[in-house]
């Protein structure tokens, strides 16, 4: 039986991202080795698509809006909930996601200007994930 990993479903190609496409990577590799399990946290947290792009504005405490001034926090707190309870249920012990997202980013992600600045940091989803003593990666440290 083969080892589950949960993946950020815009990296499986489903259109999720806030502007209604994906990121799609080659999962070619990745589907022999592993059972992938898609997940979306910002969907899964009740943000349509599309929908405006967000940042994580402060850290303590947890704040994120999106760029219209709306606070998607709870949204984003929820989301990866869900993808800790699906990691749970799931025994995943791995997880591939977006790199640079407010939710999935791993190592550095938007610094709420929404400028375009990268800053160190870690996503909502990414963070919870981490307490659980899941190991994430991103597309571009896979």
């Amino acid at each position: 039986m083969k080892e589950k990993l949960l993946i950020s479903a815009c990296l499986m190609g489903d259109n999720v991202k806030y502007n209604g496409s994906n990121n799609k990577i080659d999962i070619e590799k990745l589907e022999k080795e592993y059972t992938l399990i898609s997940f979306c946290p910002e969907v899964e947290g009740g943000l349509p698509i599309p929908r405006p792009p967000a940042e994580m504005v402060c850290d303590e405490p947890l704040k994120l809006i999106n760029i219209e001034g709306k606070n998607v926090t709870k949204e984003f707190i929820l989301g990866a909930k869900k993808a800790v309870m699906l990691a749970q249920q799931e025994g995943i012990t791995k997880a591939l996601l977006k790199a640079k997202s407010p939710s999935c980013g791993k190592g550095e992600i938007y610094d709420g200007t929404f400028l375009g600045v990268l800053r160190e940091g870690d996503g909502v989803t990414v963070r919870l994930l981490e307490e659980i003593g899941v190991k994430v990666y991103n597309e571009n440290n896979w």
